[in-house]
């Protein structure tokens, strides 16, 4: 497996190589090769690269790094992957040093090379396509080597899932419906309700208590928490982009009045401050007489004329929270068959290459015995996807499926939060007409 990165070099290039080709890191400059260059004059030849070309942008070179996993190669065959890794990307028409550092426990590569043709005098191109022809090569060149193959989908799955995509606090507090990505994206779609644009939103969800930040990415930090998490991470509705349409998609559509809380009766008779205080009674009064008003208001737009009626709808809110639980946990419970089957998946690629060289040579016990824990993994893990799949599922197509799952569990969860304020209201309700409203209801 070998992982790659690529960043630009806008100062210190000199430095940079210095630090590549350390002789500590690199077997004393055993594991250190270049191209139209030499290593300690590197950085001058690729400034007089740029220079005879006329180039003016701000990025110097570019370095790529290389990892291969703990053990799984030796110094030399990747500091040789490294080098024909250079000759797929930069086809000898770029000015590169190479080194391999065996300083840590996984051997890596670094590769700087000039941001310049040399052939053309035009910058070399860094995007996406670009990064994913160097994944190309490079995942090739590690298949040709016998070594294993990262897959992206896998690992952006490992990030997500492996703890629900939470820590184990959030996670805790999800299945109490307290989660904080829940409470943002609660917060996030009652404001877009209540905002008339963007700016409106902004500043109501700073209203609220968030801190935003702006970049590629808008992102929010509750007031109580130390880190800021990327609203698109909620799922596909709260990309910046979809967020400002959704905005927009509610020109047209008049926002309702936040509801106000009903509150608790208070008993005139056994209240101490009541007895106290001629003005505390005078404003219990009124509250009272508000209150009361409030609860008939809700019981009869609801079309409750009796408390058998009362204990019929909270009886129907309810099964409704239970239905949004079991529906919560069913979610949860395809989340994990999904996952298994990724996992499964990852354990055939990466010992398929083991397997088919034991299935070459069935003969050779000692192969078969130094790797009988990965043929035996490969061979459970095949059995079991066939039990449910025709062909090998493709873990790009798993992971799109956890992640609308985990969008709709999300939705979900903040539901069943909310049903909760919903049902205390409810029970306010309850008491209120249990204690006051019998009377107010017969009339």
């Amino acid at each position: 497996m070998a992982i790659t990165k690529i960043h630009p070099i806008k100062s210190t290039l000199n430095l940079a190589i210095d630090y590549i080709v350390n002789g500590d890191k690199t077997d004393e400059q055993l594991l250190v090769s270049t191209h139209k260059c030499h290593e300690s004059t590197a950085h001058t030849q690729f400034l007089r690269t740029r220079n005879d070309a006329g180039t003016k942008g701000t990025v110097l070179a570019r370095h790529l790094i290389q990892s291969f996993l703990p053990g799984e190669t030796s110094p030399e065959t990747a500091h040789q992957i490294g080098m024909e890794l250079c000759k797929k990307i930069l086809k000898d028409e770029y000015e590169f040093v190479l080194s391999t550092h065996i300083d840590k426990e996984h051997i890596h590569n670094h590769i700087i090379f000039n941001n310049v043709n040399m052939v053309t005098g035009r910058c070399y191109q860094s995007n996406k396509k670009s990064y994913h022809q160097i994944r190309y090569q490079s995942d090739k060149l590690c298949k040709e080597n016998n070594l294993s193959v990262i897959d992206e989908f896998y690992e952006s799955y490992k990030k997500k899932y492996k703890t629900n995509g939470k820590s184990w606090h959030e996670n805790e507090q999800a299945k109490h419906g307290s989660s904080w990505k829940s409470r943002l994206q609660f917060d996030i779609d009652r404001m877009i309700k209540q905002s008339k644009d963007w700016d409106e939103f902004l500043k109501k969800m700073a209203d609220l208590g968030y801190e935003m930040k702006y970049g590629k990415h808008i992102a929010f930090k509750p007031k109580n928490k130390a880190k800021f998490t990327r609203a698109k991470t909620i799922g596909e509705d709260y990309t910046e982009k979809r967020l400002k349409e959704r905005i927009a998609e509610r020109e047209f559509i008049k926002t309702p009045a936040v509801k106000k809380r009903i509150g608790n009766v208070i008993d005139m008779n056994t209240n101490a401050k009541v007895k106290e205080s001629k003005g505390y009674e005078y404003w219990a009064t009124k509250h009272n007489l508000n209150t009361m008003a409030e609860s008939v208001i809700y019981i009869r737009k609801h079309g409750i004329k009796s408390v058998k009626q009362l204990d019929e709808y909270i009886q129907k809110a309810a099964d409704e929270r239970q239905n949004i639980q079991e529906k919560i946990k069913a979610i949860d419970k395809e989340m994990q068959k999904l996952s298994v089957t990724m996992e499964q998946v990852h354990t055939v690629k990466k010992y398929r290459a083991c397997y088919k060289e034991y299935k070459a040579n069935p003969s050779d016990k000692a192969f078969f015995e130094e790797y009988k824990t990965q043929i035996t993994l490969y061979e459970n893990a095949l059995s079991e996807l066939k039990k449910s799949y025709s062909k090998l599922p493709n873990s790009k197509d798993i992971l799109a499926e956890l992640d609308k799952l985990q969008e709709k569990k999300n939705t979900l969860m903040q539901e069943y939060s909310s049903s909760k304020s919903t049902m205390d209201e409810l029970y306010q309700i309850r008491k209120n007409y249990g204690f006051y409203m019998d009377k107010e209801m017969e009339r």
